[in-house]
Parts: structure tokens; C-alpha cells; sequence
């Protein structure tokens, strides 16, 4: 390599090393934080747990909203026309499927395409897009009247996400165990009685930090 060449190289080399990985949080009301402040949103305390341990790491953007289910998401992601831009792309979603009663086998369905959408994203790598199951609120004050009927069919639904993610080889971080202390430990659950609280989303990042 000639000289002027090389230069060229270390200088482009370089530029691209310093540029911050862009992170991409896709999903409803837990990834956008509902009841807790910004800071103790899960993907924000990843975001500065990553920064700690000396990553550079942007934002995280988040596409989500309360109420959310899966069509919703795919929806919301076509109309922000996002660019496959991203170092780093977390998806979360599903309860509210179930919340409302929808076809299982459409969430099946429309969680699928939004896993592709999300490598897609990713640049194309799989390596660089993860999935968190989906908590348990049956163990919160508001879902304990139901708490059997709910965990059961979220069990179902964290099955389905967990075969799809093994299908596509990304990375699943299984998270429900840790919500189904928040009938023991009042301190994992926000002020509504229902949402994690910031301490719960701690714990998770945690258990997704040791394992990105």
C-alpha cells in the first residue's frame, strides 16, 4: 500500500472508531419508561451502564408508546423512516397483545416481521439486535386478581418470542422471572401498581449488560 494510501486508510480507520454506536429501543410502555422518570427507563440506564464500562454509545432513540401491541409498533416504525443506521437494536414487545385479548397466532405473525425489521435496522446483523421477554404483571397489585390466567398466557407468548429469536440466532434476554418478585419486593414496582419501577429496570440491565 502506498504511502498516501495508508494515510488515507488510518485516517478513514479512525473517524470511524470515534463515531458513537446508535442505539435503537423498539416496544410499548416498559420501554419507554411508564411511571418512572427518563433516567431510570431501562434502555436509558443500559445506555449509561454500556457508556461506564467505556463504550461509546449514543442516545437510546425509543420508539414506543403505553398501549402499544405489535401492529402498533410496525406501524410507527414505517411512518419514522428510519435508517439501517444502528449499532445496537432492543425489542420488547407483546403485552399489550395479550392485554387485549388479540390472536395469538397473530402476534406469532407481526412479532416475526418486526424481529427482520429490526436487524434490518441493525445493518443486517443479527449480532446486533437483541430481544427481553416480556415482564409478568399478574405479580403486580393490579394484576394479582388474575395472576394464574395472566402468567400462563404470557408464558405462551415469551414462548413464542423465545423460539422466533432461536430461529433468527439473536440474543433473548429473559427478564419475567425477575417481575415475578413484585408481589415480595413492593420496591420492583412503580407507583401505578402495575409498570416496573426503575429499580426492576436496573436489574434487568443487569442481567442484559453481562450478555451484549
Amino acid at each position: 500500500m502506498k504511502p498516501i494510501a495508508f494515510l488515507l486508510f488510518l485516517l478513514i480507520s479512525t473517524v470511524a472508531m470515534s463515531q458513537p454506536t446508535k442505539y435503537l429501543a423498539l416496544g410499548d410502555s416498559y420501554a419507554i419508561g411508564e411511571s418512572v422518570s427518563e433516567a431510570e427507563r431501562w434502555p436509558v440506564q443500559l445506555s449509561e451502564t454500556l457508556r461506564k464500562k467505556g463504550k461509546n454509545i449514543e442516545g437510546p432513540r425509543i420508539i414506543a408508546t403505553t398501549g402499544w401491541r405489535t401492529d402498533n409498533l410496525g406501524n410507527a416504525i414505517n411512518i419514522a423512516n428510519l435508517k439501517p443506521e444502528y449499532g445496537l437494536v432492543s425489542l420488547l414487545i407483546g403485552v399489550n397483545n395479550q392485554y387485549q385479548g388479540k390472536p395469538i397466532e397473530q402476534f406469532r405473525k407481526e412479532f416475526e416481521e418486526l424481529l427482520n425489521v429490526a436487524i434490518r435496522l441493525a445493518q443486517g446483523k443479527k449480532e446486533n439486535t437483541f430481544v427481553v421477554s416480556i415482564p409478568d404483571y399478574g405479580y403486580t397489585p393490579f394484576g394479582k386478581p388474575n395472576q394464574p390466567k395472566i402468567s400462563k398466557e404470557l408464558d405462551d407468548y415469551n414462548n413464542i418470542i423465545k423460539d422466533i429469536t432461536g430461529k433468527y440466532g439473536v440474543k433473548y434476554f429473559y427478564i419475567t422471572d425477575i417481575s415475578r418478585k413484585g408481589l415480595t419486593d413492593p420496591s420492583l414496582v412503580a407507583s401505578d401498581g402495575l409498570h416496573p419501577s426503575g429499580k426492576q429496570y436496573g436489574l434487568w440491565v443487569e442481567l442484559i449488560e453481562k450478555g451484549l
